[in-house]
This record gives C-alpha cells, sequence and structure tokens, in this order.
C-alpha cells in the first residue's frame, strides 16, 4: 500500500503545512509558481519539511515536462541522458533530490543544461549549500531555506491525516496525546506521518492514541538505520551527544552505524570540527586542530579508509576534557547585541587613518599595550553603555583555569568569577 506521506501529500501551496514564508501569499515562490515563471532553485531545509512536495506542486502546477533523479543512486550518465530529452522538450524541469551528494563532476555536467536554459534545476538539500554546491551552479540558483514545522503545523497535519485519509478515515481514531508523535518525529512531517501510520496499524477500529502506545510502536517498528537517511539525525544526534559525554566506546559505534549506513563522511567530518569548538573548546584547543585535519583528510581519501581517520578523531575528542564556555560566551555576546543594538566603538580604540579623524577625537587616550608592563593596559574596550559586562566565563578544566587566572592577575576583579 502507498505510505500515509504519499497518500496526503499537498497538491497546491495552499495545502501545504507551515512554510508560509515560501508558500504564503504574495511570497516570492509562490508568485513565481503563479505566474509560471519560475527559476533554478535550492530547496534546504530539514528532512520532512517539504522540498520533494513544493517540487512536485511546481512539475503539477506548470504542467511541463519534469524529470526525478536521485542523487544517491544517479551519476553523471543519468545527468547526460535527462539533459539529452530536455533538449527536445522546452521547458523541462529536473528535480534532484539530496543534490548535497553530488560530486563535483556531476555537478559541472549539470552547469552548462542550467546556463543554457535547456532545464530549470531544482535541488534539494539538508545540508548547507554554500558548502556542498560548487559556486558557479550556485549562483545560477536562487535558494530557498525552508524551516523547521512548528507544533501547530504538526498538530494540524496529523488531524489533517486523521479526517481525510481514505484509510484512517474509515477508523475511529482520537487523538488523546501528541507529545510522543511530535517529539519522535522531530519536525519531520514524513517521519510524523509514517509513525501515526504505524500506531494505527498496531490497533483496530477505535484507537486512542497515548504517549505511552506511540513509544511502544516507535521501539517495535522503527528502523534503526537505513541508506536513504531515515534516522539521519538521530544517529547523528547520539554520535555527538556520546563524544560530548566522553563515552568513547559509544561513539564509534554510532559512528559505525553511520558508516555502515552509507553516511556522507563530509557530513559527519563537519559535525566534529563543529564540536570540537561547541563542546571542547579552550579546554583542549588541539581538538580544533584535530578534527579540522580530520576534515581535510577524509575529503581526499574517503571511503572506506575516512573510517580509520573519523575513528581516531572521534575517539579523541570523546576523551578530551570538555567547555563550552566559548559556546556560552559568543551567544551571551550576541545577546547583548539584540538587547542594545549597535552600540558606538569608544573612540580611543577607533581607527584613525585621517587627520579630520584625528581631530575628532578619534584614538586619542588609546593606550597601546605593548608600552605597557606585561603588554597590558587596563583600558576599557566595551561600549560604556555595557562597559563592565562579562560573556566569557573560564571552564572549570585545567587549561582555562590556568587562563583564569592569566586573566585575574591583569584584570583583577572584572575577571574574579
Amino acid at each position: 500500500m502507498t505510505p500515509l506521506a504519499e497518500r496526503i501529500r499537498p497538491r497546491n501551496l495552499d495545502e501545504l503545512a507551515g512554510q508560509q514564508h515560501l508558500a504564503g501569499k504574495g511570497s516570492i515562490l509562490r508568485t513565481s509558481i503563479e505566474q509560471g515563471k519560475i527559476h533554478s532553485m535550492i530547496l534546504w531545509g530539514p528532512p520532512g519539511t517539504g522540498k520533494t512536495t513544493i517540487a512536485n506542486i511546481i512539475a503539477h502546477t506548470l504542467n511541463a515536462p519534469f524529470f526525478t533523479l536521485s542523487a544517491i543512486s544517479s551519476g553523471v550518465k543519468e545527468v547526460r541522458e535527462v539533459i539529452e530529452e530536455a533538449k527536445t522538450k522546452p521547458g523541462s524541469v529536473l528535480f534532484i533530490d539530496e543534490i548535497h551528494r553530488f560530486n563535483k563532476g556531476q555537478q559541472d555536467a549539470l552547469l552548462g543544461a542550467v546556463e543554457k536554459g535547456i532545464i530549470t534545476l531544482i535541488g534539494a538539500t539538508t545540508e548547507n549549500p554554500s558548502f556542498e554546491v560548487n559556486s558557479a551552479l550556485l549562483s545560477r540558483c536562487q535558494v530557498y531555506v525552508l524551516k523547521s514545522l512548528d507544533e501547530k503545523y504538526l498538530i494540524r497535519l496529523l488531524l489533517t491525516a486523521i479526517e481525510k485519509d481514505e484509510v484512517l478515515k474509515k477508523k475511529k481514531i482520537e487523538l488523546k496525546e501528541t507529545a510522543a508523535l511530535l517529539n519522535i518525529s522531530g519536525g519531520d512531517a514524513r517521519k510524523l506521518l509514517n509513525l501515526l501510520e504505524i500506531v494505527c496499524d498496531t490497533g483496530g477500529k477505535d484507537i486512542s492514541i497515548t504517549n505511552e502506545m506511540v513509544m511502544d510502536a516507535a521501539q517495535k517498528k522503527i528502523a534503526l538505520y537505513d541508506k536513504g537517511g531515515e534516522q539521519h539525525y538521530d544517529i547523528i544526534s547520539a554520535f555527538i551527544k556520546s563524544i560530548r559525554g566522553s563515552d568513547p566506546n559509544a561513539a564509534v559505534y554510532w559512528l559505525a552505524r553511520m558508516i555502515e549506513g552509507g553516511e556522507d563522511v563530509k557530513f559527519i567530518a563537519r559535525r566534529l570540527v563543529i564540536l570540537a569548538s561547541e563542546d571542547i573548546g579552550n579546554a583542549n584547543p588541539t581538538a580544533l586542530v584535530m578534527a579540522n585535519a580530520t576534515f581535510e583528510a577524509v575529503n581526499k581519501i574517503g571511503y572506506p579508509e575516512s573510517s580509520l581517520i573519523l575513528s581516531q578523531c572521534a575517539i579523541y575528542l570523546a576523551s578530551s576534557a570538555k567547555s563550552n564556555s566559548a559556546t556560552v560566551a559568543i551567544g551571551a555576546a550576541m545577546n547583548a547585541v539584540k538587547q542594545h543594538g549597535d552600540l558606538p566603538v569608544p573612540l580611543h580604540i577607533r581607527n584613525a587613518p585621517t587627520k579630520l579623524m584625528k581631530d575628532l577625537g578619534y584614538k586619542k587616550g588609546y593606550e597601546y599595550s605593548h608600552d605597557y608592563d606585561k603588554n597590558f593596559s587596563p583600558q576599557e574596550y566595551l561600549p560604556k553603555e555595557i562597559s563592565g559586562n562579562k560573556y566569557y566565563d573560564p571552564g572549570k578544566n585545567a587549561r582555562e583555569e590556568e587562563l583564569r587566572k592569566f586573566l585575574k592577575s591583569l584584570w583583577k576583579d572584572k575577571y574574579n568569577y
């Protein structure tokens, strides 16, 4: 039987859950579709947010020749075959799911056809296209960002499925509790509907859906991992949390699950680079060097040898001292920027390349640190409105305790945490 998510897939923008910034009245994308003048685009967002649905809506609305490829199973040969056929069918649209999995050669094969207008490209990706789509192709595409669906839209989706699906509406279904459905799906509409279908299949004609019922069905039925990425975000979450929790055994297990599942080597390596700053930071600055070297190495080598490099890095990061002080510091500073706006730079630390600027007081009173004892002068560097604010609190680890002592020796009470 056709899965529930396919049976109730929206046929027009009015039926699309969420994404009002793209599908709402007057939005750029909606206007383009309604006028029948779409351009090549990249749809970027988490799984189950409507990327494939939007592509299908475009195809249905424009009634144009429509081709579909999956970057998982297609190569340069398949791309060229579509382009050759599209040459005989003006106005052809090519949808490529998971376009981030295309290598440079495969993306280059698309470039000429997009430039010449042989095809209008719609690419879907869960990864930042700035990293994964080559610049020449990206420059010819408009990037549309899809957002995770919030609780309001997810619940509306559940109710719509129960009321309108030809199979579910034959049953008496009471949506008594929704927390488990929403938490497990994580904002992924496809995953939510798949889970709803699994739960409804376990009951009779009268079903009262509770959190306990959902958890029981999920543990028994949901696949642990599949190469299409069904558990893509769950597994990477377990991997990251294992490293953050200093458990190298769990880290290499979840790493192995991703490798066996065919996960993109660059995706894993990029997450390690982020974690090295987010969760280790200055507790062990070498962690970032190690993670970055891993990213560079696996890009050159690829599978299967990259599994060894990823394993070494994951074990090193998991076994390292941890600190999120840099993460907390930038978060606090960004909140200050949002709260106080664009505060003026103090005059004494402004640049003064011209006489006029000097006459206006730029750089006046600035104390050149290297002219002072210990190469330090206790002058204020923050705007006066937030003078004395503290954003960085050194972590409770050996390396940052040394930083704390050093800063305290210079600043006295300012860094007396």
